[in-house]
């Protein structure tokens, strides 16, 4: 059903030159060696690939053997991010992880014997995590020489066994001071080891830059394929029906179970803003003039005014960033430069 709903929709993405391909989330890992090919042919047979395209695959750690790891390597994926979470044994039962450390840290081994280009995730946050413990989990890490790290703060997601714990008060709340002081361990720690801190989450070696997700945050259009699959083609999101069982029988029938939303232009701005402020390119409020109009700039710049007084942004090369001094504070600061209830009609 995948390679019939790439099929069908072979005409989204026109005269577009395939740059990256990316299976995941779920785990796009138990897919076997036929499947991938059956997958793969199908691309190729209806979409122009570029010849340097990044292909990620994401994987979970106890999915990788030998022989899974020879299989990706001979598919064509050249680029595995791996879901380690953490090196400690603690912190992957508190968020149920189906891997062990051991498993952790022996996936990677193996996978860089196949692989040059490996990201790992990595949680900070975790409750009970003390800050000696996160700067360890690092040092594994670095130690590991890897190109790209993914680091995310815990988020508790309603409806899990983390967040019945807590409720129970079985497990500790997430401490957001602790969560900001791993942050900022975070940032020095591989900013020291050479890494480039390019977007909030991101940090990678030179030449080693996501490119799949770089392409989100500039606002290039991508096709989702799959159960709840988001495609963006510039003016207009849309996404496949959740259901499995429903995904399939409307394939079967030759049809296409999405929602679909059109963006207004305070749409487009508001997600210019909350994507680009994540960045280390940052907002060019001459770029916000051209593809938004004056009124959208001057907004912009009026918002930011109070933040740049308080040296949480900063005005460098012409565009607008957030300091190091704002970045835990990202989300709320891009909120700040929204525009809210405005007409679309009104703005230019």
């Amino acid at each position: 059903m995948l390679c019939k709903e790439l099929v069908l929709r072979k005409n989204e993405l026109p005269d577009n030159v395939i740059e990256t391909i990316y299976f995941g989330g779920g785990t796009p890992s138990l897919l076997i060696a036929e499947e991938l090919k059956q997958i793969f042919d199908t691309i190729h047979s209806n979409f122009q690939v570029s010849d340097d395209a990044e292909i990620t695959l994401e994987a979970n750690p106890d999915d990788l053997s030998l022989e899974k790891l020879k299989v990706l390597k001979e598919s064509g994926i050249n680029r595995l991010s791996i879901g380690v979470q953490s090196f400690f044994e603690e912190d992957l039962k508190l968020m149920n992880r189906a891997h062990n450390a051991k498993e952790a840290l022996g996936s990677i081994l193996m996978a860089k014997e196949y692989f040059d280009n490996i990201s790992i995730d990595l949680i900070y946050g975790i409750p009970g995590m003390s800050e000696e413990r996160w700067r360890e989990n690092l040092g594994i890490a670095l130690d590991l020489d890897l190109p790209h790290f993914s680091c995310y703060a815990l988020t508790v997601e309603p409806n899990t066994a983390l967040k019945k714990f807590i409720e129970k008060g079985v497990i500790k709340p997430v401490d957001d001071e602790a969560a900001k002081a791993h942050f900022e361990i975070l940032v020095a720690t591989l900013l020291n080891a050479g890494f480039v801190h390019y977007e909030f989450s991101n940090f990678g070696k030179p030449g080693y830059f996501s490119r799949n997700n770089t392409a989100y945050w500039f606002g290039k259009p991508y096709l989702g394929i799959g159960p709840s699959a988001h495609s963006f083609d510039g003016n207009s999101r849309k996404w496949n029906i959740r259901n499995n069982s429903l995904y399939i029988k409307a394939l079967q029938n030759n049809k296409l179970s999405m929602q679909e939303e059109k963006l207004s232009g305070v749409d487009k701005y508001n997600e210019y803003v909350m994507t680009r402020l994540r960045t280390m390119w940052g907002i060019s409020p001459e770029e916000v003039e051209e593809k938004f109009g004056l009124k959208y700039k001057t907004y912009l710049l009026e918002q930011a005014d109070t933040y740049l007084n308080k040296d949480l942004m900063i005005l460098k090369n012409e565009n607008l960033h957030i300091t190091a001094k704002g970045k835990f504070l990202g989300d709320g600061i891009s909120s700040d430069l929204f525009f809210i209830n405005l007409d679309d009609e009104t703005i230019a």
